[in-house]
């Protein structure tokens, strides 16, 4: 296993929208472990697609236990659990809610993004059983945001043009001031 790169905003490969995984080998195995090594690497990280790593296939990895509301706030967390979901569909929504939102391909960016507050997500495990997901807040924004990767949409394409645009033009100066902060004197 191996940390991964993060591709970071403005790489093409945002905006691409991804296959589906017809066949779940090896390599998608490889995959699956090398993203859930490259959320462990980063404390702060709960969520990955494949997208984001290069990879234009329809894998996702997240961290759903941490924001559980109905994790026992008294256990250690001892062993962060990352589930990967292989073909994830949202198949129904419901609600609305405002979240601050952040994103490892937009490296110290994070504002509000409306989205549903209950989804209904099916798709596949590592080993390729059927699976159902039943999440609302913090569970469902993750999700939204994730599968929103696989489909090329990023959640600056959440807000209205006017935000992006000024999100973008802030987003820029911060990768500038990271760029000069980094060249050698």
């Amino acid at each position: 296993m191996s940390v991964l790169n993060i591709v970071k905003f403005p790489a093409p490969v945002l905006k691409e929208k991804a296959e589906p995984i017809v066949e779940i080998d090896e390599d998608v195995q490889a995959l699956i472990d090398d993203m859930i090594e490259t959320i462990l690497a980063d404390e702060k990280s709960v969520g990955l697609a494949a997208n984001q790593v290069g990879v234009t296939r329809r894998l996702i990895v997240v961290e759903l236990q941490r924001y559980d509301e109905n994790r026992n706030e008294d256990e250690e967390e001892k062993v962060r659990e990352i589930t990967a979901i292989i073909n994830p569909e949202i198949v129904s929504s419901e609600g609305e809610i405002i979240y601050e939102e952040g994103c490892l391909s937009f490296p110290g960016l994070h504002f509000d993004v409306k989205r549903a507050e209950a989804v209904k997500v099916t798709g596949l495990d590592r080993e390729g059983n059927a699976i159902e997901l039943d999440l609302n807040g913090f569970g469902a924004v993750l999700l939204q945001h994730e599968i929103d990767h696989l489909d090329g949409i990023l959640f600056i394409d959440r807000v209205s043009w006017v935000k992006r645009d000024l999100i973008k033009r802030k987003y820029k100066r911060m990768m500038q001031e990271r760029e000069d902060e980094n060249k050698p004197a």
